[in-house]
């Protein structure tokens, strides 16, 4: 439950930075954001298995 908790809060932050830089609000380059930093959702993830796995 807890990690639906997390993915649905991830998808609204990532629908608002786009929606911010598709109305022009900000001038944050998502595409090269996510590239960056892709492997920290993969970590992340590793993570939640991980400790996940004792309950």
């Amino acid at each position: 439950m807890r990690f639906n908790i997390v993915a649905a809060i991830l998808l609204i932050l990532i629908g608002l930075f786009m929606l911010a830089s598709n109305l022009g609000w900000t001038n944050l380059n998502l595409s090269r954001l996510l590239l960056t930093w892709w492997p920290l959702g993969l970590v992340a993830l590793g993570i939640a298995i991980l400790f996940g796995r004792g309950k």
